[in-house]
C-alpha cells in the first residue's frame, strides 16, 4: 500500500506551528473589547451590573500566544480533530486522534471518501485496522488479483507490527506528542486580540495572525489553562482546521482483544 495516508497526517503538527517564529503585539483589539463591555453594561440596570473581568486582561495578542503555546506544548496529552488537504492525492484528511508524550495513540485515519483506518500505538506496537474503502484506494494501481487478496486478508480485522519497523515509522513517530508539537513553543507572535467566543462549549478569544497571504486564526481556553482548543488556517500551501480537547486525559491505547493478524510475521 502506499503510505501517502500515515505520513499526511503530519500535516497536522503545521497548524499547530502557524503561529511560531514572528514578533509583535497589538493591543488595539484589547481596547476595543474593553469598549464593547463597558457599553454592554451601561445598559444593565445598576442593581445588576456586575464588573466582568476581561479574559487575559493587559496581554497583547503575542503575549497571549506565548502564553497558550506554552501551555498546550508542556500538556502530556491531548486529542486532535481536524480536516487538512493532502497535496499528494487533492483529497482531505479526516483526523481524530489522542496522543501522548510516552509515544501512546489511538484513533481514526481517513483520505476523504476512501475510507478509513483504525489505529492504536501503545508501547513499542502498532495496531491498525483498515476498511476496504481505505485498502483499495491505497492499492491504486497495483493488480486487481492483489488488491483483492489485500482487501480479503487485512479489511475490517485488527494488524499488528513493531512500531520501530521501517512500514511503521511514520505513524510512530506521529503519536509522539513531543514530536508533533516540535518547534510551537519558541518565538513569540504577530497575533492580534480578536473576539470572544466558545470551542466546544468552553469560553475562548481569537488571536488573528498573518504570515504574509497566508492568515491563521487562534482560539485559546480563557478559563483554566490557556489551552490552544483550534487552529484555522488559510493558507494557499497548508490551509485547514485542527481542534485540541481532552488535554491530560489518558489516551485509550489498549491493545485489542481477539484475533490479531502479526504483519511481521507475514513479510
Amino acid at each position: 500500500m502506499r503510505r501517502t495516508a500515515l505520513t499526511g497526517l503530519c500535516l497536522a503538527a503545521v497548524a499547530t506551528a502557524a503561529l511560531t517564529g514572528c514578533a509583535g503585539e497589538d493591543k488595539a483589539n484589547s481596547s476595543s473589547s474593553r469598549d464593547s463591555t463597558e457599553q454592554s453594561a451601561a445598559k444593565e440596570p445598576k442593581s445588576s451590573q456586575k464588573p466582568k473581568e476581561e479574559p487575559f486582561a493587559g496581554l497583547t495578542g503575542g503575549e497571549i500566544a506565548e502564553k497558550a503555546l506554552k501551555a498546550t506544548t508542556d500538556a502530556s496529552s491531548l486529542r486532535m480533530t481536524g480536516d487538512i488537504p493532502d497535496d499528494e492525492t487533492g483529497g482531505t484528511i479526516r483526523l481524530d486522534m489522542a496522543l501522548d508524550k510516552r509515544g501512546d495513540c489511538a484513533g481514526t485515519m481517513g483520505l476523504g471518501k476512501q475510507g478509513e483506518a483504525e489505529l492504536i500505538k501503545t508501547g513499542d506496537t502498532l495496531y491498525m485496522k483498515y476498511d476496504e474503502a481505505f485498502l483499495r484506494a491505497q492499492s491504486e494501481g497495483e493488480p486487481k488479483a492483489d488488491v483483492d487478496a489485500t482487501v480479503a486478508l487485512l479489511a475490517g480485522k485488527w494488524t499488528k507490527m513493531s512500531a520501530e519497523g521501517a512500514d511503521a515509522e511514520d505513524i510512530a513517530g506521529f503519536c509522539d506528542l513531543d514530536l508533533v508539537l516540535g518547534g510551537a513553543e519558541e518565538g513569540d507572535s504577530t497575533a492580534t486580540r480578536g473576539k470572544t467566543t466558545t470551542v466546544d462549549g468552553t469560553p475562548a478569544l481569537t488571536l488573528e495572525a498573518r504570515d504574509g497571504k497566508d492568515r491563521f486564526t487562534l482560539y485559546v481556553a480563557t478559563e483554566g489553562e490557556p489551552y490552544v482548543l483550534r487552529i484555522d488556517s488559510v493558507s494557499g500551501t497548508d490551509p485547514g482546521s485542527v481542534t485540541f480537547g481532552d488535554y491530560e486525559k489518558p489516551v485509550p491505547a489498549d491493545a485489542p482483544t481477539g484475533n490479531v493478524l502479526d504483519l511481521d510475521s507475514l513479510s
